[in-house]
Parts: C-alpha cells; sequence; structure tokens
C-alpha cells in the first residue's frame, strides 16, 4: 500500500473529490464479502492477535511491515472487523484503482492513498491503515522478507502530527512466506518470459523494472498461497505533535518514525520466536502444504 507523500502520483482534482465523497460515506464493510473473507482466513491462516488490549479507544493510524502482494491487508481487514470491531481503511496504491474496481474496493474499506484523501477520513475519525513501504515492500525479493523498505517517506507522520492520531505500529508474520520466489522481479527481464511479455504488449519501455513482482510459487507448486499461520501483534502508540501549530521538522520526524520502525522490528523478532515455537504443534497436512 501507499506512500502519502509528495511523490504521489496526481489526480484530477474533481475524480479526487468525488473519491473522498465516496470514500466518506463508507462507515462499516458492505455486501458479503468480508464475512467470506473472514471464515477463510481464520480456517486457513488460523491468525493470532496480539497486543490487542493496549489499542488506543480512538481513531488510529496503523502502520506496519508490508508483505509480498500486499496480501496483509486481506488478513487484517476482516480479522480487525470481525474480532475487533474496527473497520480499518487501507490506503492503497493509484495503480490498483479504476472506475471497475472503486466500487468494490471502497466497500471492503480500501482507499486511495493520497494525502486529501486520508485527511477527508481522519476528519471523520476513521481507522486507517497505511505501509509506508509502498509498492517496493510488496514486490521484494525473498532475500529482503520482512524488512522496511521506507526511504525518506514522511508523510504519513505529518498527517498524524495534523490531526492529532496516534499511530500504533504493528508486525505481521506469515504472509511474506506464502510465496516463494521462482524468479526474482529484478531478474525477469533476463529470462524467455519477459521476451513473449514484451511481445504480448504486457511489458514495454515504460514498465517500472524496480516494482516487477517475482513469480511466486504457492502451496505445491500452485498459484494458491501456503497455509502459513499468521501472527499480528501492536504496539504502544507513538504520537506525534505540533509544535506551536507548526509541523514537526526533519529532526523531529526521523525520531518519530525510528521509533515506529524500532518497534515494529522489535515485536518481528518475538514473532518470529513465536511461530518457531509453534511449528511442532501443526498438523502434517499443513506443515506438508508449508514446504
Amino acid at each position: 500500500m501507499t506512500l502519502l507523500d509528495k511523490d504521489s502520483v496526481p489526480l484530477d482534482d474533481a475524480a479526487l473529490e468525488r473519491h473522498i465523497e465516496r470514500a466518506v460515506r463508507i462507515d462499516r464493510p458492505r455486501g458479503p464479502l468480508l464475512e467470506l473473507a473472514y471464515i477463510a482466513v481464520k480456517r486457513v491462516f488460523t491468525p493470532v492477535l496480539l497486543g490487542t488490549e493496549e489499542l488506543p479507544g480512538e481513531p488510529c493510524l496503523f502502520v506496519g511491515n508490508h508483505s509480498l502482494f500486499a496480501t496483509d491487508g486481506a488478513i487484517l481487514m476482516p480479522l480487525m472487523w470481525h474480532e475487533q470491531r474496527r473497520f480499518l481503511r487501507g490506503l492503497g496504491d493509484r495503480f490498483l484503482w479504476n472506475p471497475l474496481s472503486e466500487r468494490l474496493l471502497l466497500s471492503q474499506g480500501a482507499v486511495l492513498g493520497h494525502p486529501r484523501v486520508c485527511s477527508a477520513l481522519m476528519e471523520h475519525g476513521a481507522d486507517l491503515m497505511v505501509f509506508p513501504g509502498g509498492a517496493h515492500e510488496a514486490t521484494k525479493t525473498q532475500a529482503q522478507r520482512y524488512t522496511l523498505q521506507w526511504k525518506e517517506r514522511y508523510g504519513f507522520i505529518r498527517l498524524a502530527a495534523r490531526h492529532g492520531y496516534p499511530i500504533v505500529p504493528m508486525a505481521i508474520v506469515g504472509p511474506d512466506e506464502f510465496y516463494d520466489h521462482a524468479i526474482e522481479g529484478r531478474d525477469l527481464p533476463d529470462t524467455p518470459l519477459w521476451q513473449w511479455l514484451e511481445r504480448a504488449g504486457v511489458v514495454g519501455d515504460n514498465t517500472r523494472r524496480d516494482l516487477l513482482p517475482p513469480l511466486p510459487l504457492g502451496a505445491l507448486k500452485s498459484p494458491l498461497p501456503k497455509p502459513q499461520k499468521c501472527y499480528i501483534q501492536f504496539g504502544e502508540a507513538v504520537r506525534p505533535t505540533l509544535n506551536r501549530g507548526k509541523l514537526p521538522g526533519q529532526a523531529r520526524l526521523r525520531s518519530y518514525r525510528e521509533a515506529i520502525a524500532g518497534q515494529i522490528e522489535h515485536m518481528l523478532t518475538n514473532l518470529f520466536a513465536m511461530r518457531d515455537e509453534d511449528r511442532n504443534q501443526q498438523g502434517w497436512v499443513r506443515r506438508v502444504l508449508t514446504l
């Protein structure tokens, strides 16, 4: 999911306003999809939520590590709605949005990851979820699993400070292991597959090669994700503040970001240990499907 910074993709003002109007009207999931997703998530990925007792009662900006193909949102959003009654509005990259996808995405909580959209939802007291690594984390290599790639992005902290929103760090273990990488995205241009995609017009000179996803292999080498157990932990809220009505300067922004990232990395270490202890208790079917 998205950047929320100055390098956000430009969008027509009228289209953006229409999107905001539609987004703020939705205050809970619409349709049966989230219910079905929750049932599937619980049965297949048996997720564990930790640290929910410390969540602030007020609206929050949830910030975490992003998984390959952004599958973490599909785990978190139905889980948080059904078990915590919190409707997380996931901030999504521009490429996800088109006239056909907008209605479905909005109905399930996703919104365009644009500062104006985020500000409007904060003014309406919505819970928001953002992954500052954006597409770079969602297309990372196997060696980069569970790493934060936030670069110099501070937009989410500025928005939280401006609107008085607490930022809740969250660590997610499991979705980064749904797929093995048969070919890394950065290696695809050197393969016959890339040449075929070029001839088919799927890729070309304008294709962002730094954001190419890997060729995935799921359960039993199929396109289906491996049924890895998922662990989600929430940390202590960080509260960016204004200084005499002004947004935090660069030094304070960096300090806030380091505090948030530090909590996430510490929680990831704890969750790895918990996962390793639980593996001995898994049934043989799950062990085979997660090889």
